[in-house]
Protein backbone atom coordinates (compact mmCIF):
# COMPACT_ATOMS: atom_id res chain seq x y z
CA UNK A 1 0.00 0.00 0.00
CA UNK A 2 1.32 3.57 -1.04
CA UNK A 3 0.05 5.59 2.31
CA UNK A 4 2.54 5.13 5.36
CA UNK A 5 2.01 3.01 7.99
CA UNK A 6 2.91 6.18 10.61
CA UNK A 7 0.26 8.48 8.74
CA UNK A 8 -2.52 5.37 8.57
CA UNK A 9 -2.27 3.89 11.88
CA UNK A 10 -2.82 6.43 14.30
CA UNK A 11 -6.05 7.13 12.41
CA UNK A 12 -6.99 3.80 12.69
CA UNK A 13 -6.51 4.10 16.31
CA UNK A 14 -8.10 7.23 16.78
CA UNK A 15 -11.45 5.76 14.97
CA UNK A 16 -11.17 2.60 16.81
CA UNK A 17 -11.36 5.32 20.08
CA UNK A 18 -14.24 7.00 18.63
CA UNK A 19 -13.02 10.04 16.59
CA UNK A 20 -15.39 10.21 13.20
CA UNK A 21 -12.78 13.12 11.89
CA UNK A 22 -10.32 10.60 12.17
CA UNK A 23 -12.15 7.88 10.41
CA UNK A 24 -13.34 10.52 7.28
CA UNK A 25 -9.84 11.75 7.15
CA UNK A 26 -8.65 7.75 7.08
CA UNK A 27 -11.20 6.68 4.25
CA UNK A 28 -9.93 9.91 2.23
CA UNK A 29 -6.38 8.96 2.69
CA UNK A 30 -6.25 5.35 1.57
CA UNK A 31 -8.92 5.92 -1.10
CA UNK A 32 -6.55 5.29 -3.91
CA UNK A 33 -5.45 2.58 -2.01
CA UNK A 34 -8.43 0.77 -1.96
CA UNK A 35 -9.33 1.23 -5.51
CA UNK A 36 -6.12 -0.75 -5.70
CA UNK A 37 -7.58 -3.16 -3.67
CA UNK A 38 -10.86 -3.37 -5.68
CA UNK A 39 -9.25 -3.71 -8.89
CA UNK A 40 -7.65 -7.11 -7.62
CA UNK A 41 -11.03 -8.15 -6.57
CA UNK A 42 -12.39 -7.76 -9.76
CA UNK A 43 -8.89 -8.58 -11.68
CA UNK A 44 -7.05 -7.08 -14.29
CA UNK A 45 -8.61 -9.18 -16.70
CA UNK A 46 -12.34 -9.49 -15.65
CA UNK A 47 -14.86 -9.36 -18.56
CA UNK A 48 -18.11 -9.39 -18.46
CA UNK A 49 -18.58 -7.64 -14.64
CA UNK A 50 -20.76 -4.02 -14.41
CA UNK A 51 -19.34 -3.22 -11.38
CA UNK A 52 -16.57 -0.91 -11.78
CA UNK A 53 -13.46 -0.17 -9.59
CA UNK A 54 -15.01 2.74 -8.15
CA UNK A 55 -18.11 1.22 -7.69
CA UNK A 56 -16.85 -1.24 -5.79
CA UNK A 57 -14.90 0.59 -3.09
CA UNK A 58 -18.04 3.03 -2.75
CA UNK A 59 -20.52 -0.10 -1.92
CA UNK A 60 -17.18 -1.55 0.57
CA UNK A 61 -17.19 1.85 2.51
CA UNK A 62 -21.26 2.82 2.35
CA UNK A 63 -21.33 -1.02 4.28
CA UNK A 64 -18.05 -0.30 6.28
CA UNK A 65 -19.61 2.89 7.78
CA UNK A 66 -22.84 0.89 8.66
CA UNK A 67 -20.41 -1.35 11.30
CA UNK A 68 -19.93 -0.28 14.90
CA UNK A 69 -17.48 -0.37 16.95
CA UNK A 70 -14.43 -0.98 14.66
CA UNK A 71 -11.08 -1.87 17.13
CA UNK A 72 -8.31 -1.03 14.28
CA UNK A 73 -4.77 -1.24 15.32
CA UNK A 74 -2.97 -2.15 11.95
CA UNK A 75 -3.14 -1.30 8.68
CA UNK A 76 -2.80 -4.92 7.35
CA UNK A 77 -5.57 -5.68 9.90
CA UNK A 78 -7.72 -3.00 8.33
CA UNK A 79 -7.30 -3.89 4.75
CA UNK A 80 -7.58 -7.52 5.43
CA UNK A 81 -10.94 -6.52 6.82
CA UNK A 82 -11.62 -4.02 3.79
CA UNK A 83 -10.59 -7.10 1.01
CA UNK A 84 -13.32 -9.62 2.88
CA UNK A 85 -16.00 -6.41 2.84
CA UNK A 86 -15.25 -6.28 -1.17
CA UNK A 87 -15.35 -10.08 -2.02
CA UNK A 88 -18.99 -10.25 -0.38
CA UNK A 89 -20.30 -7.20 -2.32
CA UNK A 90 -19.08 -8.50 -5.20
CA UNK A 91 -20.84 -12.42 -4.22
CA UNK A 92 -23.72 -10.07 -3.50
CA UNK A 93 -24.12 -8.38 -6.53
CA UNK A 94 -23.54 -11.76 -8.59
CA UNK A 95 -26.35 -13.00 -6.86
CA UNK A 96 -28.83 -10.39 -7.25
CA UNK A 97 -27.94 -10.40 -10.80
CA UNK A 98 -29.16 -14.08 -10.87
CA UNK A 99 -25.82 -15.56 -11.91
CA UNK A 100 -26.94 -19.36 -11.12
CA UNK A 101 -24.26 -20.88 -13.69
CA UNK A 102 -21.13 -20.34 -15.09
CA UNK A 103 -21.45 -18.27 -18.25
CA UNK A 104 -23.14 -15.59 -19.51
CA UNK A 105 -22.84 -11.96 -18.04
CA UNK A 106 -22.12 -13.75 -14.12
CA UNK A 107 -18.84 -11.56 -12.75
CA UNK A 108 -15.64 -13.17 -13.80
CA UNK A 109 -12.45 -12.73 -11.75
CA UNK A 110 -9.00 -13.42 -13.14
CA UNK A 111 -6.78 -14.90 -10.12
CA UNK A 112 -3.29 -14.61 -11.18
CA UNK A 113 -1.65 -17.70 -12.06
CA UNK A 114 2.02 -16.66 -10.33
CA UNK A 115 -0.66 -17.08 -7.33
CA UNK A 116 -2.17 -20.00 -7.44
CA UNK A 117 -0.52 -22.08 -9.87
CA UNK A 118 -3.82 -23.03 -11.18
CA UNK A 119 -4.40 -24.58 -15.32
CA UNK A 120 -7.18 -21.83 -15.35
CA UNK A 121 -6.75 -19.19 -14.16
CA UNK A 122 -10.28 -17.23 -14.45
CA UNK A 123 -12.90 -18.04 -11.90
CA UNK A 124 -16.22 -16.79 -11.25
CA UNK A 125 -16.78 -15.06 -8.28
CA UNK A 126 -19.53 -17.46 -7.17
CA UNK A 127 -16.99 -20.20 -7.61
CA UNK A 128 -14.41 -18.57 -5.41
CA UNK A 129 -17.09 -17.69 -2.85
CA UNK A 130 -17.78 -21.46 -2.74
CA UNK A 131 -14.36 -22.34 -2.44
CA UNK A 132 -13.59 -19.72 0.44
CA UNK A 133 -16.71 -20.57 2.41
CA UNK A 134 -15.52 -24.46 2.31
CA UNK A 135 -12.11 -23.94 3.38
CA UNK A 136 -13.31 -21.25 6.42
CA UNK A 137 -15.68 -23.86 7.82
CA UNK A 138 -12.55 -26.26 7.90
CA UNK A 139 -9.86 -24.31 8.42
CA UNK A 140 -10.05 -20.51 9.12
CA UNK A 141 -7.34 -18.95 9.56
CA UNK A 142 -6.22 -20.44 6.02
CA UNK A 143 -8.71 -19.12 4.25
CA UNK A 144 -8.08 -15.51 5.71
CA UNK A 145 -4.75 -16.12 5.13
CA UNK A 146 -5.68 -16.92 1.39
CA UNK A 147 -7.84 -13.89 1.35
CA UNK A 148 -4.94 -11.53 2.26
CA UNK A 149 -2.86 -13.04 -0.17
CA UNK A 150 -4.96 -13.35 -3.24
CA UNK A 151 -6.79 -9.80 -3.03
CA UNK A 152 -5.13 -7.94 -0.47
CA UNK A 153 -1.82 -8.29 -2.07
CA UNK A 154 -0.69 -8.55 1.38
CA UNK A 155 3.37 -10.11 1.85
CA UNK A 156 4.23 -12.26 4.58
CA UNK A 157 4.98 -10.21 7.43
CA UNK A 158 2.16 -8.54 6.56
CA UNK A 159 -0.84 -11.36 6.54
CA UNK A 160 1.21 -12.45 9.98
CA UNK A 161 0.21 -9.08 11.34
CA UNK A 162 -3.35 -9.11 10.42
CA UNK A 163 -4.73 -12.86 11.17
CA UNK A 164 -1.94 -12.61 14.67
CA UNK A 165 0.60 -15.12 13.75
CA UNK A 166 3.99 -15.20 12.95
CA UNK A 167 5.66 -14.31 9.61
CA UNK A 168 7.05 -18.48 9.15
CA UNK A 169 3.53 -19.38 9.95
CA UNK A 170 1.54 -17.15 7.35
CA UNK A 171 4.32 -18.00 4.58
CA UNK A 172 3.13 -22.21 5.56
CA UNK A 173 -0.74 -21.60 5.90
CA UNK A 174 -0.56 -19.51 2.76
CA UNK A 175 1.03 -22.93 0.99
CA UNK A 176 -1.63 -25.21 2.25
CA UNK A 177 -4.04 -22.73 1.43
CA UNK A 178 -2.87 -22.06 -1.97
CA UNK A 179 -2.89 -26.00 -2.57
CA UNK A 180 -6.37 -26.51 -1.05
CA UNK A 181 -7.96 -23.62 -3.56
CA UNK A 182 -6.06 -25.16 -6.46
CA UNK A 183 -7.98 -28.01 -6.14
CA UNK A 184 -11.68 -27.10 -5.33
CA UNK A 185 -10.69 -24.29 -8.09
CA UNK A 186 -10.10 -27.08 -10.84
CA UNK A 187 -12.91 -29.04 -9.53
CA UNK A 188 -15.29 -25.81 -10.58
CA UNK A 189 -13.57 -26.13 -13.86
CA UNK A 190 -14.37 -29.59 -15.16
CA UNK A 191 -17.82 -30.11 -12.75
CA UNK A 192 -21.47 -29.27 -14.69
CA UNK A 193 -22.77 -26.24 -13.74
CA UNK A 194 -25.49 -27.63 -11.81
CA UNK A 195 -23.50 -30.43 -9.76
CA UNK A 196 -21.02 -29.75 -6.73
CA UNK A 197 -17.78 -30.39 -6.41
CA UNK A 198 -16.98 -33.32 -3.83
CA UNK A 199 -14.57 -31.84 -0.97
CA UNK A 200 -11.24 -31.70 -2.60
CA UNK A 201 -9.06 -34.76 -1.15
CA UNK A 202 -5.84 -32.60 0.26
CA UNK A 203 -8.06 -30.56 2.26
CA UNK A 204 -5.99 -28.88 4.95
CA UNK A 205 -7.17 -29.28 8.95
CA UNK A 206 -7.18 -26.50 11.33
Amino acid sequence: MSVPIETVEPLLQAWSAGDLAARDALLALVYDDLKHLASRHLGSEAVGHTLETTALVNEACADLLGRADPTWQHRPQFFAFMSAVMRHVLVDHARRRGAVKRGGDQIRVALREDLMGATVDLHSILDIESAFTRLAAQAPRLAQVAECRLFGGMADAEIAQAVGTSERTAAREWQRARAWLRIALSEHSREPSNEQAEEPTDRPHP
